[in-house]
């Protein structure tokens, strides 16, 4: 499918306060929590991709229950922190710009362009597979290469999720993503 839109490009900022300097303005203290709120939302939504591609290789109907259970929470998750991010980034906390890093987050309840209004909890459609298929709202991506287990820890390790862990656990993580993505499923 195709690349989805992106209401904001958040990159190399904090998530949570470094220090007790980063807690008295108010305007970046609003903006790290804003950060910390839309990093939730990169996890769930990564678990709905995920859980969606490991149903794809699942054999024993009890792992297969366990998956699409979780995957169904992660669903869920996300489509809560959807729903309510229209209410974080309104008056009086939005529009907000945090006076050292300049990153700034709108005032969402006055926008008028279709795909960044607030009552827009559901996936918009996009391209799927094809060019030849009509639009669809789905949950992507999901294909091993995408989405999978070493995916994953990929993109988890790239935002700095694990940052501060040792070589070990990156090694121990990798060893079992890959094992998963390896994974067949027997019929």
């Amino acid at each position: 499918g195709a690349p989805p839109a992106q209401l904001l490009n958040i990159k190399h900022r904090p998530a949570i306060p470094r220090d007790n300097a980063d807690t008295t303005d108010p305007n970046r203290i609003q903006v790290i929590a804003n950060t910390a709120a839309f990093h939730f939302a990169f996890i769930e939504q990564g678990g709905s991709s995920l859980y969606t591609t490991l149903l794809q290789q699942v054999s024993n109907v009890e792992v297969l229950r366990i998956v699409a259970s979780i995957g169904g929470t992660e669903i869920d998750h996300f489509s809560l922190w959807h729903d309510k991010v229209s209410n974080a980034l309104a008056p009086p906390v939005a529009p907000v710009t945090d006076p050292e890093t300049h990153l700034t987050f709108p005032n969402l309840s006055n926008n008028h362009e279709e795909l960044k209004q607030t009552n827009l909890i559901l996936p918009e459609p996009t391209r799927f597979i094809s060019d030849s298929l009509p639009l669809v709202s789905i949950i992507r991506p999901s294909s091993t290469k995408n989405s999978g287990a070493v995916a994953t820890i990929k993109a988890f390790t790239a935002d700095n999720l694990f940052k501060g862990q040792s070589d070990a656990f990156f090694d121990a993580a990798m060893e079992l993503a890959v094992k998963a993505d390896a994974a067949e499923r027997q019929c």
